[in-house]
C-alpha cells in the first residue's frame, strides 16, 4: 500500500506540472518540462524527500533509496501518461503486425 500511494501520488504531482493549466504561464518551454519521465524522477526525489513529514509512505532515508524511489516515480509516471489520456485509457493502433 506504501508504494501504491507513492506511485499515485508522483503521478499526480507530475501531471499537474507538466499538463496543469496553471502552470501554463510561468513553465519553461524547454522539452523537460513537457517530459512526464523526466519531471517524474524530480518528483519522486522530491516526495522522497519530504517522506519524514508525512504518513502517507514512509521510505528509508538513504542515497540508493531516493534513486530507486526517483526511478520508479519516472517510470510509472511515463507509464501511466502513455496509458491514460484526457478521452480514457490510449488505444492506439500502431499498425506493428
Amino acid at each position: 500500500m506504501n508504494l501504491l500511494l507513492f506511485v499515485l501520488a508522483s503521478y499526480g504531482l507530475t501531471q499537474i506540472i507538466v499538463y496543469g493549466r496553471i502552470f501554463n504561464k510561468i513553465r519553461p518551454s524547454h522539452h523537460f518540462f513537457h517530459c512526464s519521465m523526466c519531471v517524474g524522477w524530480w518528483v519522486g526525489l522530491f516526495l522522497w524527500a519530504i517522506n519524514p513529514y508525512t504518513e502517507l509512505f514512509t521510505f528509508d532515508y538513504s542515497i540508493a533509496t531516493a534513486f530507486i524511489i526517483a526511478c520508479v516515480s519516472s517510470g510509472t509516471s511515463y507509464v501511466l501518461n502513455m496509458v491514460f489520456g484526457d478521452k480514457g485509457i490510449n488505444l492506439v493502433n500502431r499498425g506493428d503486425g
